[in-house]
């Protein structure tokens, strides 16, 4: 049976508030069916309104240069754990130059981060706006709902944002014409601030658990996990107990447990499991086409991440080979319980069956295992690349345990760092090793391998220039991304150093 909520988030962004934002996130006028003027008028246009702010956490494609724009593509490639791969050096552009670092003012995957986000911060702005001025047939309680869900995901699109750009427009409302090219640049710690104070705002709110008809709602739970991780990014160490004490709520809830078997985490079969917190819904219902441009529901990337023309068992024929693992990261997971659920030794699996497939660029025979495109999920209606149904949990409890493991030790109070480290440990059946900030580092990096967590990581610990030096990391530079181009003119807005 159909979940009706995530049925919305899939049709909402195709007929209602289409505002893609191709030239400017400054140009918001509605191009859907009905123009935001003439509309929520009632209840059920609320809702609708509200899918629409949920709708840009889906999208696969699109964005500012209507292209690929999954954000995982483009953090792996940045990382120490893949290369972008595909099929030659300009091949996807946008995740090449993430690969070694020639990132620029006018190549990257910058445009596609700020328009995607940009559309879900001003939709969320202007939900927030009607409500307050009063739509007819809402109750207090599912106004104060809808409320709490607009902070959570305008808070949501502004902490990637600051993280990946530094130097943003932090907008609260939607613009007048007059305003548009006006906008300046607010200070990162403003940005913060007003990230923190809208999931303060929410999260008295929003609910502890919701009804599986509710799946992909945020609860109380990922708001409080994602203020901690919030604070945790700002490297403030006095605030690190404050961090603790917001996982701990969250990783105390009987809501919440460890699955035993680690791969079922990321199976389709296993969507909204007990240790996802915060789940990003994608379906292989929509049956779409290359006629659906740029609206697919379908996971596209991992369409992108399988072997091309790959003719073995297990793996769908047709990937197109992005993002292959590379052999140094693959080395090092070798020994751990977790290696066969993260990373598809595919020239393994050949020579063992006698089969093959295309090499691709930067191949190195390691494919990534998590979201690989698996047969049993190939679509047998619409365009199979397009209809992928793997999700991605954004948030999932054994990061916020590890997350909690690291608060601790950096407020000096080590408490139950221990136990939660441990927890994440055992549940592979690893044994016991000390909570110190380089091991709750290093299970970071195990655990969480290819979810899109491993750059950040190394940019906010200060890793970065080392670990990334062979990619061509630039201290100093490479933390950030360019503003794109597009915002540049006719605006007040001003390039990141280093981009000029």
């Amino acid at each position: 049976m159909k979940n009706p909520f995530l049925y919305l988030i899939m049709i909402t962004g195709v007929i209602l508030l289409n505002t893609s934002c191709k030239k400017s996130f400054l140009e918001v006028t509605p191009k859907g069916i009905q123009l935001e003027s003439n509309y929520y008028q009632n209840a059920n246009q609320a809702f609708a309104g509200l899918v629409a702010v949920y709708n840009p956490l889906s999208w696969e494609a699109g964005g500012g240069d209507n292209t690929y724009i999954d954000d995982l593509g483009a953090l792996n490639s940045a990382s120490d754990e893949c290369y972008a791969g595909g099929g030659g050096a300009t091949d996807m552009s946008f995740w090449q130059v993430m690969n070694n670092y020639t990132v620029n003012a006018t190549s990257g995957p910058q445009a596609g981060f700020w328009s995607k986000y940009y559309t879900g911060i001003y939709r969320a702005n202007l939900l927030l706006q009607k409500i307050n001025g009063g739509i007819p047939g809402l109750s207090d309680d599912v106004k104060a709902r809808y409320i709490a869900e607009c902070k959570f995901l305008r808070a949501y699109y502004y902490f990637d944002l600051v993280r990946l750009f530094k130097n943003v427009p932090l907008i609260l409302a939607p613009l007048s014409s007059s305003e548009y090219y006006n906008v300046v640049q607010a200070k990162p710690a403003d940005v913060y601030a007003q990230v923190e104070k809208d999931l303060n705002d929410a999260i008295p709110v929003l609910p502890s658990a919701i009804p599986t008809s509710e799946n992909g709602r945020v609860t109380k739970a990922a708001a409080q996990a994602l203020l901690g991780k919030v604070i945790l990014y700002q490297n403030d160490n006095t605030r690190m107990k404050a961090a603790a004490d917001l996982f701990e709520l969250v990783n105390t809830s009987p809501n919440y447990a460890l699955l035993s078997d680690f791969g079922a985490i990321f199976s389709p079969d296993n969507k909204f499991n007990k240790e996802s917190i915060f789940e990003i819904y994608h379906t292989g219902s929509q049956n779409a086409g290359w006629g659906n441009w740029p609206n697919f529901q379908g996971n596209v990337y991992t369409q992108m991440v399988g072997p091309r023309s790959y003719t073995g068992p297990i793996y769908w024929s047709g990937g197109w080979s992005f993002n292959p693992v590379i052999a140094n990261f693959a080395l090092a997971m070798k020994s751990d319980p977790r290696y066969k659920y993260t990373i598809a030794n595919i020239d393994s699996i050949c020579k063992a069956t006698g089969k093959s497939y295309v090499i691709g660029y930067q191949n190195t025979g390691y494919f990534i295992q998590k979201f690989a495109p698996l047969a049993k999920y190939v679509s047998t209606t619409g365009q199979a690349e397009l209809n992928f149904p793997n999700d991605y949990i954004e948030i999932r409890l054994a990061d916020t345990y590890l997350m909690e493991a690291e608060a601790l030790v950096r407020s000096g109070t080590v408490g139950k760092a221990q136990y939660y480290l441990d927890a994440v440990r055992a549940r592979v059946g690893l044994p016991s090793v000390p909570a110190t900030l380089d091991n709750i580092y290093n299970e970071r990096k195990l655990e969480l391998a290819t979810e899109g967590h491993r750059w950040f990581d190394l940019v906010r610990t200060g890793k970065a220039p080392s670990v990334l030096a062979s990619k061509g990391f630039t201290a100093g530079k490479n933390e950030i991304l360019p503003i794109p181009i597009k915002e540049l003119y006719n605006t007040k807005l001003v390039q990141n150093p280093g981009y000029q």
